[in-house]
């Protein structure tokens, strides 16, 4: 057996302190488990404890971006209408004291393999550092943004000044006052870093492949006293929010754009364009995201408010081009302070990469067909292998052997209700693949997929049975929906990391359940009142033995 005489033995082993698997460890440990969490970083918080670059904030308002539970809520208070990094952090502090999470979290815990004992009925989980759990659940609740994406540049290595990935921030802030600068990539996270950067350093030069289509961020501080919705109000506005198509407390509109005349058109569109969130990408007239012409009334209104922003042709027609190069809102629509003025500085520069496309990274900095710049900081704000390699970063084997990876690459990425995987028992996990994911508030869908996991667990236990794993039909006929769903919508028609584009070799296929958050819980809830249906379930082998 060698390691694994000395295997801590739990009912449930969770991976990752972020939402989901904090609330996961406060519900099992409510219904009588034993479970714990292992974290690769040194605190709470996920993407939060990783993501400290300049700039970086949550984009889903407050209050919507915690949990639900009173005893959180009664007595924190949010500074900012969309917190920062340090703030975040803070409340997972919060969460943690409260929920007394700590006694039950390893930190500094990297798991390399997960290997399912088809005899004992259990997984075996071992970490890097030599430490071997023996589980009857693994829950391996990694994220959408566990798997960093580097670009595939000539001479990456070769850079002689610091050379930084965005989401592995040093804790100690790098002194980049004054320096010349260059970010690499314009999602979300390069928009929000290369703002901050802006104001202090020498030169800031932003290299982009495609351009970003920001919504403006209606950021508010919050003076003592003064709350997003009023505590006791709260309950209600939580009720709503898991009720939301999004897991916010709003949903389009409920009519299509052409019901409205043009006066009535740019009327609504400048009242969703003031209320400065994701209101004007997921709040918008309900055929935005379906019909080419609506979709195209959309993003002429965001070309115009942002071409309208900008001194120079030439960044119009880069930022912000004439025609849309890709449908609004099909790749993720970041959120914006300032970002598209900061061009407008002198020591700012955009260098786009189809224009002058990058040759290699150099000694000094980074050579283009046009010419080399010179950097003392590059930072690469490349992104992700997004949604999936959270879990095919690890080497996790399921029944026969065969992981994870192996079958994501022979089959797509292919789930069931982007909570479970066929062929790999009692694991489950959640913001998976084909899940809502990207398209649902995380908090949100951390507590509703989360108690959804905790129920069919306790199904598990209270029937005497020993595993439960989806089936092979059921898989596919779910994967069949999800992509159903997405090709009835504008999104395949943009190259993004909803659909899997960006990592070489990966399949492309939806990543997301696109069908909205109120049609998914409908089809979880019917799968539980049906006796989980597509899952079979096996009672323990000792008492087949005897039987």
């Amino acid at each position: 057996m060698g390691s694994r005489t000395y295997a801590q033995e739990l009912d449930a082993l969770i991976i990752g302190a972020g939402f989901s698997g904090v609330y996961q460890l406060k519900r099992l440990r409510d219904e009588g488990y034993s479970a714990k969490i292992v974290e690769a970083g040194d605190n709470y918080g996920g993407v939060w404890y990783w993501n400290r670059y300049p700039g970086a904030r949550v984009d889903s308002h407050a209050p919507h971006y915690q949990f639900s539970d009173p005893e959180l809520w009664k007595d924190f208070h949010w500074s900012q209408r969309f917190p920062d990094h340090v703030e975040l952090r803070r409340y997972f502090e919060h969460v943690a004291e409260k929920w007394d999470l700590r006694k039950d979290t390893y930190f500094n815990t990297f798991v390399t393999s997960a290997v399912w004992d088809e005899a004992a009925q259990k997984w075996i989980v071992t970490a890097k550092d030599g430490r071997v759990f023996r589980a009857t659940f693994f829950l391996p609740h990694t994220g959408i943004a566990a798997s960093r994406a580097f670009p595939d540049w000539k001479g990456r290595d070769r850079f002689r000044g610091v050379q930084l990935h965005s989401s592995f921030w040093p804790h100690a802030e790098p002194d980049w006052k004054g320096k010349r600068i260059a970010v690499i990539g314009t999602g979300s996270t390069g928009v929000q870093m290369s703002h901050a950067l802006s104001e202090g350093a020498g030169e800031l030069v932003v290299f982009q492949r495609t351009p970003a289509l920001p919504l403006r961020m209606r950021q508010v501080d919050y003076g003592a006293g003064e709350e997003p919705v009023a505590k006791e109000e709260l309950g209600d506005f939580f009720r709503r929010r898991g009720e939301g198509p999004w897991g916010f407390d709003f949903g389009l509109l409920p009519r299509r754009t052409f019901d409205d005349d043009g006066a009535a058109r740019r009327a609504t569109l400048e009242a969703l364009w003031r209320a400065g969130d994701f209101t004007y990408w997921i709040g918008n007239y309900s055929d935005t995201l379906f019909d080419l012409a609506a979709n195209r009334e959309v993003y002429d209104f965001w070309r115009d408010k942002t071409r309208a922003r900008l001194h120079d042709e030439r960044l119009r027609r880069l930022l912000a081009p004439q025609d849309p190069p890709y449908p609004f809102g099909c790749k993720r629509v970041p959120l914006e302070q300032g970002y598209f003025e900061m061009f407008n500085q002198p020591n700012v520069h955009l260098v786009d990469v189809n224009e002058t496309p990058v040759v290699e990274i150099t000694e000094a900095g980074i050579r283009t067909t046009e010419k080399e710049w010179e950097f003392d900081i590059i930072i690469l704000a490349t992104g992700f292998d997004a949604v999936t390699g959270g879990l095919t970063q690890i080497d996790i084997r399921g029944v026969g052997g065969e992981t994870v990876r192996e079958k994501f690459a022979r089959d797509g990425p292919t789930t069931y209700y982007g909570l479970s995987v066929a062929g790999f028992p009692n694991m489950f996990f959640s913001y998976g693949p084909q899940s809502p994911s990207a398209f649902c508030n995380g908090p949100t869908c951390a507590e509703l997929q989360g108690e959804w996991i905790v129920g069919i667990i306790n199904h598990v236990r209270d029937a005497g049975l020993a595993s439960v794993v989806p089936d092979e039909a059921s898989e596919r006929a779910w994967a069949a929906q999800v992509n159903a769903i997405a090709e009835s919508t504008l999104i395949p028609r943009a190259k993004s990391w909803y659909m899997g584009d960006g990592i070489p070799g990966k399949r492309r296929a939806s990543l997301m359940f696109l069908g909205g958050l109120t049609n998914y819980m409908t089809e979880l809830k019917s799968c539980a009142a049906e006796g989980y249906t597509g899952f079979r379930f096996e009672i323990p082998k000792v008492q087949t033995a005897s039987a």
